[in-house]
């Protein structure tokens, strides 16, 4: 078993949890992701106290930090399961040592799973109020992921994370090199055919949570880019469904043909925009994208389809022809974000996802 943290300007809490580590009997890797010259004393210490030391020569992120030490473990130790911890201290031992026993446990029941080690967000430790900023920060952040993602996790910020040895040469592919990078894991993670599960952790906020780097608004965003950019990619076709329609109906004349047209060269923009920017994928072979292109034009069937229906029963029932479209368009437009991301765009993996009732240790 391997602890890896990422660590960009430590303070005093680095060594200390090296050193339990360590004493516990597990490998630490330690990342100085291009700290300077003010900090190459406590990463000495670090390295002396028994951590394997990776060097960054500039800051470049937590994710390519984490990639630099999952490039390391692929070479050097490749069937060895991973905890990603932070370097702050707010992530406990006895959490990390829970993490690590239950990592053991599915691999003794060949069940690879995602361990998320997910803080409670009523209180802290020492049972006082969780500042604000994280309170909310990460209430906006579940809500907007479980919609984006298409599953619930109740602390999308957590960066105590329990990685089976299956799963490190996918982690290496996922996009983002700072923070984005852990949110694109799990918001990838069903899509690529793995599961997760939850286990409860002690909340730590040192210092009211003054070295936290999470920003409510900004990172919030990040959580939902991908419904945003297939907002922008579904206008695009809309645009273009538009542009097209009137130009073959003025060069043909033939309504139908031209209908049929502009949906045939739309369909074909959003279908490369949404693989291109929203969904992307690991795997961009011809195979795969023949695969996705058969599914969406599937997906577009049952769609068109589908708005036929709901036009005719809204407008049977009353309801206005132009506030019948823009419902049916509105509804129409979530259903298809949610079936091109579980449906047209999945991933596969080697490994089927083993998703696993959640398991509390004791004192946790």
């Amino acid at each position: 078993m391997i602890v890896v943290i990422p660590a960009y300007e430590p303070g005093g809490r680095l060594v200390p949890l090296v050193e339990s580590l360590v004493a516990a009997g597990l490998a630490v890797i330690v990342v100085d992701d291009g700290s300077g010259v003010a900090f190459v004393d406590v990463f000495a210490d670090a390295q002396s106290s028994g951590a394997t030391l990776l060097r960054h020569d500039h800051n470049r992120g937590k994710g390519a930090a984490l990639r630099t030490a999952f490039a390391h473990i692929a070479e050097h130790h490749p069937d060895v399961d991973v905890i990603t911890a932070d370097s702050d201290g707010q992530h406990t031992v006895t959490d990390i040592l829970h993490v690590a026993a239950e990592l053991a446990v599915d691999r003794e029941n060949d069940a690879p799973t995602l361990i998320l080690g997910c803080r409670r967000f009523d209180a802290d430790q020492g049972g006082r109020p969780v500042p604000t900023r994280s309170r909310v920060g990460n209430r906006v952040s579940a809500a907007l992921f479980r919609f984006a993602a298409g599953w619930a996790l109740s602390d999308t910020q957590t960066g105590l994370r329990g990685i089976p040895a299956g799963m490190i040469e996918w982690l290496r592919q996922v996009h983002g090199d700072r923070f984005e990078y852990e949110l694109n894991m799990l918001l990838h993670l069903r899509r690529s055919g793995f599961g997760a599960r939850e286990l409860p952790i002690q909340t730590v906020y040192l210092d009211h949570n003054a070295s936290s780097h999470f920003r409510p608004f900004t990172d919030s965003i990040r959580v939902i880019t991908p419904l945003l950019v297939f907002l922008l990619a579904s206008f695009s076709s809309f645009v273009i469904d538009t542009v097209v329609l009137l130009v073959l109906t003025a060069a043909t004349g033939a309504i139908v043909p031209a209908v049929i047209g502009a949906r045939v060269i739309s369909g074909t923009a959003n279908f490369l925009l949404n693989r291109r920017l929203v969904f992307t994928t690991a795997d961009r072979s011809r195979a795969a994208t023949a695969r996705a292109a058969m599914r969406y034009a599937v997906l577009a069937g049952v769609m068109l389809l589908s708005n036929v229906v709901w036009m005719a029963y809204l407008t049977d029932n009353g309801v206005h022809v132009l506030l019948a479209k823009v419902i049916t368009e509105c509804t129409l437009l979530v259903i298809g974000f949610r079936a091109q991301r579980s449906f047209v765009f999945r991933e596969s993996s080697p490994r089927a996802a083993h998703t696993l009732p959640s398991r509390v240790p004791a004192g946790t």
